[in-house]
């Protein structure tokens, strides 16, 4: 037989974790062993008795004390320290076995699987449909400015002919005889760890202690078809990649006469021919001639809800970065807009023919180098360099 692994080893935890730890540790071990999840891995299976009786232990404050004082001994009712109980852990007897521990957690675990431990019970009572999901590809304007589309969703519906029930016409559901109702059966396991209790989904009625003699022709007793619909969606300005839109209620339908799940638009947001966008703000690069720096000129900026004029002062440097106020993109949240940041790109002339060469030449002779701060200052540490 294996030796055991320390319990808060088991659970991903240090020694002395606090009871809110121990908790969300369980709960992220057992989702991810339990047997609805992997069914049929014995490895699994066994990974899941182990988080169990680990947290048996450790969410019991006296066992705790006694298995951080004792190890192991601490809590063996074999060793004289009055552990834990009979066998695995104290889960066996009368105890109720892993579902006592999975009903400690409420509905932390509702709807998340098919059944099992602690879940069937869910079953014959009211559950919420199932979310659903599509992504949606917008242009750059319609994601700035909001926009409304319609989508084509092809998903379950409430069956109309007999209003979600799954009986057909003139017929009722009756009591499943075999879990008198409760969509649970029991069972109990005798093993060299101990006597073991646990529950799972009626055979008979699937776990909704329900039986269909006679079921409804159109949806064949499931209670939902599936349809082609249209759904609404209002894009609200200022949404950007990955953004979420939440439309309630356009999910799968609800289950013994719980709500329908809800629908989730994904957004992703073709990029600009010219812009740059990051959060609420915008960026453009601008490129000018050197007598537009040189001098000083009056540009056109392109923004997102048309042209503006922008005087550029004269002796602008390459890479200048200018900021044009309330021109960017509105917040989705608080509704205030952005800005556009304009940046400037000096843009040196080729193909020259002879004669705006020469004109260059001249300039050049005529302008000097006393008009260059940089130019001369780095000539300056030359000279100083090599004298």
């Amino acid at each position: 037989m294996a030796e055991k692994r320390d319990y808060y080893e088991v659970l991903g935890l240090k020694k002395g974790a606090s009871e809110e730890e121990i908790k969300k540790a369980f709960r992220k071990m057992a989702l991810k062993y339990h047997p609805d999840r992997n069914p049929g891995d014995k490895d699994a299976e066994e990974k899941f008795k182990e988080v169990n009786e680990a947290y048996s232990i450790l969410s019991d404050p006296d066992k705790k004390d006694k298995y951080d004082r004792f190890g192991f001994a601490g809590v063996d009712p074999n060793a004289g320290f009055g552990g834990a109980g009979g066998g695995f852990g104290g889960f066996g007897g009368g105890a109720g076995g892993f579902e006592d521990i999975f009903s400690a957690f409420g509905d932390m675990f509702g709807g998340g699987f098919g059944g099992g431990f602690g879940e069937a019970a869910g079953r014959t009572g009211p559950r919420k449909g199932r979310d659903l999901q599509k992504n949606i590809t917008i242009s750059f304007e319609e994601a700035a400015f909001g926009t409304k589309k319609t989508l084509r969703v092809t998903k379950f519906v409430r069956c109309p002919k007999c209003n979600g029930e799954g009986t057909a016409p003139g017929t009722e559901k009756r009591t499943c005889p075999k879990c008198s109702g409760s969509g649970q059966v029991h069972t109990v396991q005798n093993t060299p760890f101990g006597r073991f209790q646990s529950s799972g989904p009626c055979p008979d009625c699937g776990g909704t202690g329900k039986i269909i003699d006679r079921p409804c022709p159109d949806c064949h007793g499931s209670g939902k078809v599936k349809k082609t619909i249209e759904i609404k969606v209002d894009i609200p300005a200022g949404v950007d990649n990955d953004s979420v839109i939440p439309i309630r209620g356009q999910g799968d339908p609800g289950e013994n006469g719980g709500p329908n799940g809800d629908f989730y638009v994904v957004i992703s947001v073709r990029p600009h021919e010219l812009f740059r966008r990051d959060r609420d703000n915008l960026y453009i690069d601008i490129p000018i001639g050197f007598n537009q720096a040189a001098l000083g000129d009056e540009i056109t900026v392109p923004t997102l809800d048309g042209k503006v004029s922008y005087k550029v002062p004269a002796g602008t440097q390459p890479g200048t970065v200018f900021r044009l106020k309330g021109k960017g993109v509105r917040n989705v949240r608080t509704g205030r807009m952005g800005d556009l940041y304009v940046k400037v790109l000096l843009e040196v002339p080729t193909k020259l023919n002879g004669a705006q060469k020469k004109a260059i030449r001249e300039m050049g002779e005529k302008v000097g180098t006393d008009c260059y701060k940089k130019k001369s200052g780095f000539a300056q540490k030359v000279r100083e360099l090599f004298s």
